[in-house]
């Protein structure tokens, strides 16, 4: 197989017996990206569960819990490749108790694979996965309605399914171009790898086909360099006796020899002098690529600061709005005392006033909420105790994000998004109206 050009991150979402785990396993095996002992040994436990053929969702769901229930508990992160193009395929839960797991595993995705059940059409779980990857700016939705071979009128329960689906996702801002929905069977492979004369109601592609040509969007917006410093090298070797460089991964943007900088939150400027690598020196690095950056002045840096482009540099921030996703069993209250974490800083935050609360099946806003409960989403307001350089998430996905940490224990608690991620939402203000 040739070197795939490009790489598209993807993940699933779905209810609970949507198949998500079987579209998984045949996309692996459609791709010929599993072993051939790793058929055989889920023929053979298929054979003895008294099943015909091979389940390939066991390729898939890892933990003997899952195997045992049927079900998909934790993210399984795969990986397969095509011709056109290589994948990184985030394969999330569909239960509502881990709708934790869906936001980490859709987090950093493209594109989102969202299932429905043929038989039962957008349910609950498929509003609140929409909800979800909508307020994650998930560039690319595709439905994908499985097990369309088992309804009496494949043609209908599909043009109905979309209508419903294209519905809501107007509703959650997305545009038509953004979202495709597809008719497929997981289990006997149509219109996953080729087209199926199965559905001659579908003139589209196949899943594969789509994944191969859908264009790939990393950030809603481009930004200029962000790049968060890990760690500060000083050798002080007889070799290198005065280097003094900052190592980190660039988060957004590019860097070139000869670029003006800001470092954030101090504000202070200067010019980047050299690029390293462990590969030797660059002219000029890229978002994802972890280097070391000298500058022209010997400047006061450490980690947790921010170096980036004049430009179009971030604000520092101490007191903000933020959309939160809940992910503790107790409940978020106002006058919280936590750490947040953003990029390579953290820093102590007292939680203020709780907002709004989100209820996604209603697509409407609950005003002046007395907790966040868990796997809820709600705009709070923030206070930090040391400015952090953000963007509004709905500028840059990365440096945007946020942790909530408990401070005892270390427990993550909250996913945040920098703004309010609500406001591209078209939301009703009461559900009666919905």
């Amino acid at each position: 197989m040739k070197h795939a050009p490009d790489l598209l991150r993807i993940a699933t979402a779905g209810s609970v017996d949507d198949g998500k785990s079987t579209l998984v396993g045949r996309l692996l095996y459609d791709t010929k990206s599993v072993l051939a002992d790793q058929i055989d040994a889920v023929t053979k436990a298929s054979v003895d569960r008294g099943l015909e053929g091979p389940d390939l969702s066991l390729l898939v769901d890892g933990l003997r819990a899952e195997r045992e229930q049927g079900i998909t508990i934790d993210v399984a992160y795969r990986y397969f490749a095509t011709p056109a193009r290589s994948f990184v395929l985030a394969d999330t839960p569909g239960h509502v108790q881990y709708t934790r797991n869906t936001v980490s595993g859709a987090s950093t995705a493209q594109l989102v694979i969202l299932l429905v059940d043929a038989r039962n059409g957008v349910v609950a779980q498929t509003r609140r996965h929409a909800a979800v990857m909508a307020l994650l700016g998930v560039p690319q939705l595709v439905l994908a309605v499985n097990k369309i071979d088992l309804v009496d009128d494949p043609a209908t329960a599909f043009a109905e399914i979309s209508a419903e689906f294209a519905e809501l996702t107007r509703s959650l801002g997305w545009s038509a171009e953004q979202v495709t929905a597809i008719p497929v069977s997981a289990l006997h492979g149509d219109n996953v790898a080729t087209r199926s004369e199965a559905t001659p109601y579908y003139d589209g592609p196949a899943l594969i086909e789509h994944l191969e040509t859908v264009p790939n969007v990393t950030d809603p917006r481009p930004v200029g360099l962000r790049f968060p410093v890990q760690y500060v090298i000083r050798p002080r070797t007889p070799e290198f006796p005065d280097y003094r460089g900052y190592a980190g991964q660039i988060a957004a943007g590019r860097v070139s020899v000869g670029d003006e900088v800001v470092i954030l939150p101090a504000g202070t400027r200067s010019t980047v002098r050299q690029i390293d690598t462990a590969d030797g020196q660059l002219a000029t690095a890229h978002t994802g690529r972890s280097v070391t950056l000298l500058l022209d002045d010997d400047v006061d840096i450490s980690r947790g600061d921010l170096i980036a482009a004049v430009a179009d540099a971030p604000e520092p921030l101490q007191q903000f709005s933020a959309t939160v996703c809940w992910l503790a069993e107790k409940p978020l209250r106002p006058g919280a005392r936590l750490l947040l974490k953003h990029g390579t800083r953290t820093t102590q935050a007292i939680v203020g006033g709780l907002e709004v609360l989100f209820d996604e099946q209603h697509l409407s806003l609950i005003d002046a909420p007395d907790t966040v409960e868990l796997n809820q989403i709600g705009r709070i307001s923030i206070q930090t105790a040391e400015p952090i350089a953000a963007d509004d998430y709905q500028v840059n996905r990365e440096s945007g994000s946020f942790l909530l940490i408990d401070p005892q224990g270390g427990n993550t608690l909250g996913a945040g998004l920098v703004g309010d991620a609500l406001a591209h939402l078209h939301l009703s203000t009461t559900p009666e109206l919905v």
